[in-house]
């Protein structure tokens, strides 16, 4: 092994860096984004010749290396490295850390440093590393002084192992190692003899069974449904915020729990749900009908399941508040995920672990016999689902009710955007939904994008892959998150306002490095439409300055820049036309323009109409 690592023998610090990448390829780290830098030089070295096991990627700006990190990592579900030189280089992964930590994403932060003796002395680009994002890592420590001695490499060993597990187990997220070394950072003799690990140094014992360590959870035992769950029949489940790596399991899962206690199940846009939508309980139109004072009233519930995270709509928190059910949260995390701060338990747990005592998992794969005796059909992703009214003559009142409301709201909903012909953005969010290949990865950026899913997206069975970074819910990062998962992956599209991209329009300088494609649907209503639906578009000035922010922006001559094709949209045909089927290599910006004050006071219009003259 050290006959193609020769380097590895003239230079203590590049044989730190030999273990240290050594022993993450052998636990499968496949992917390492290097930031240029002089500190990093011993790591950039030794991941560079870790190829084609890990690939190495060279990214500029530091944010947008962190976020395309994040990105591969949620494609993956496996950690990566994002690799810095010292200074304000690591400050910059801040962002992607805390978003990775809220959001439960694997990475593997390695911000590289001067040696003890160079700080606080004013040595050049030289800042305070330890502890540099706070609480956020799942673990952080910083790894000793390079050193050829067994021990210490035995140590390296140890620690790097540790770090691949902590942010995997029990809970995902970043873990950060500060790494310093000390000249010569080049792969150079520095005089250390190093000859006596020739006989000491054996790598096939050294590395041995690493590659047998699997970082798994704790088991769990599977539950039962607790009894007073079958005894209610007025409860809902609420399917919020959540991309399992295991999408039509997940959905499969509560589709069961659904029919078992014929509950409906109110399916947040983020959620796998609208993408695998077999389940004839599931109501997509909740946010619409809840605008509905009336119907709110009347659809109260007493018992709530709430699975992962608190969706997205304020209408929903509110009558869930004003309330006050008894609330389960069913997650497997350690995080608490009830912002509302209700009568609740946690449930540590995934659903996938409940089990039916009639029925439990087929031989085949499939879940057990749904609650009404029938199957979900798995293979065929273009069947539609069906009508939201079917349900069963021993179906509960409480429950007939949602599913008369979906039925008219979502009739509603589709027959508006059907015949809308302006390009309102909110249309766009529905036209997707309905237009993608089949599994195609889906960013969704922050603001009125996901928002418009939320109030739009139509349930199909198209296996889209919805992925966002709801952690923390900023716009930062958005271009570069969405190319780390489009990288190596099926063709991707996202869906963004202009604010988001133009945050981050330095990953456009990702695109030498990137393989696959990335169509980007561009929302271009010059500014911050989602501040319009806020109290303080009433007040202007200040609004239109400070908070509507127009960047009067030309975006072709943006993406000419940047060598990125551009096409501007002016009607919903040509849109649907260039989402099916999407090219296969590149980057490109499909801009459509809006006006923001109009389509927001279509929302403030139109939004409470759909539901008014609903009859349950």
């Amino acid at each position: 092994m050290f006959d193609s690592m020769p380097i590895a023998f003239k230079n203590v610090n590049q044989l730190w860096a030999y273990i240290l990448t050594e022993t993450l390829k052998q636990l499968g780290l496949t992917c390492a984004i290097i930031c240029p830098g002089s500190r990093s030089t011993p790591l950039a070295v030794a991941f560079a010749q870790q190829a084609p096991e890990i690939e190495a990627i060279s990214v500029l700006d530091e944010r947008s290396a962190a976020f395309f990190a994040l990105g591969q990592a949620k494609a993956t579900g496996r950690p990566v490295v994002v690799l810095c030189t010292s200074g304000t280089a690591g400050a910059n992964f801040y962002p992607a850390v805390i978003e990775a930590s809220y959001s439960r994403v694997p990475l593997l932060v390695l911000t590289t440093d001067r040696p003890p003796e160079l700080r606080d002395c004013h040595s050049g680009q030289t800042i305070d590393q330890l502890r540099l994002y706070g609480n956020y890592p799942n673990w952080q420590t910083e790894l000793a002084l390079p050193s050829a001695d067994m021990g210490m490499l035995a140590y390296l060993r140890q620690m790097v192992i540790h770090s691949w597990e902590t942010a995997q187990i029990p809970t995902k997220g970043p873990v950060h190692l500060n790494i310093p070394f000390r000249d010569p950072l080049a792969p150079v003799p520095d005089g250390t003899d190093l000859s006596f690990l020739q006989s000491q140094f054996h790598p096939e014992d050294f590395f041995g069974g690493i590659a047998n360590i699997t970082p798994c959870p704790m088991p769990h035992a599977q539950c039962p449904i607790p009894k007073e769950w079958k005894q209610c029949d007025r409860g809902i489940i609420i399917a919020g915020v959540a991309q399992p790596q295991q999408p039509q399991e997940y959905s499969k899962a509560i589709a069961q729990l659904s029919q078992t206690l014929k509950w409906p199940v109110l399916a947040e846009g983020l959620s796998p749900l609208r993408n695998y939508a077999e389940n004839p309980y599931l109501i997509s139109t909740y946010d619409l009908i809840l605008r509905n004072h009336q119907l709110a009233k009347q659809l109260a519930p007493e018992m709530v399941i709430q699975i992962g995270e608190m969706p997205t709509s304020k209408e929903l928190r509110t009558w869930i508040d004003a309330n006050q059910p008894q609330r389960w949260v069913i997650d497997n995390s350690n995080q608490n995920l009830d912002p509302l701060h209700g009568r609740t338990t946690h449930l540590r747990m995934s659903v996938e672990q409940f089990f039916w005592e009639d029925e439990g998992v087929g031989g085949d794969g499939e879940m057990g016999r749904w609650g009404d005796g029938e199957r979900i059909s798995p293979n065929h992703p273009t069947t539609p689902p069906p009508h939201p009214s079917h349900t069963s003559p021993s179906s509960p009142d409480y429950l007939r009710q949602w599913c008369a409301a979906e039925a008219q709201l979502r009739a509603a909903v589709d027959q508006t955007m059907a015949n809308m012909d302006e390009l309102f953005e909110g249309k766009a969010a529905w036209l997707i939904s309905q237009t993608l290949p089949s599994g195609t990865p889906l960013f969704i950026a922050n603001s009125m994008p996901v928002r418009d899913v939320e109030f739009f997206w139509k349930p199909n069975n198209l296996r889209v892959r919805s992925y966002f970074n709801r952690g923390a819910n900023g716009i930062d990062g958005t271009l570069s998150t969405a190319l780390g998962i489009a990288h190596r992956q099926q063709s991707s599209v996202m869906l963004t306002g202009d604010l988001a991209l133009l945050h981050d329009t330095n990953g456009f300088l990702i695109r030498n490095k990137f393989v696959g494609h990335l169509t980007i649907v561009l929302i271009n209503n010059n500014g911050g439409g989602i501040f319009e639906m806020l109290p303080i578009a009433k007040f202007d000035p200040p609004f239109e300055e400070f908070f509507g922010t127009p960047q009067d922006i030309n975006f072709a001559q943006l993406c000419a820049t940047y060598n990125v094709q551009h096409e501007l949209i002016i009607s919903w045909e040509e849109l649907q036309q260039k989402l099916n089927p999407l090219p296969t290599k590149g980057i490109r910006v499909l801009e459509l323009q809006t006006n923001r004050k109009a389509d927001a006071k279509w929302r403030q219009e139109n939004l409470k109409e759909f539901a008014v003259d609903i009859v349950i």
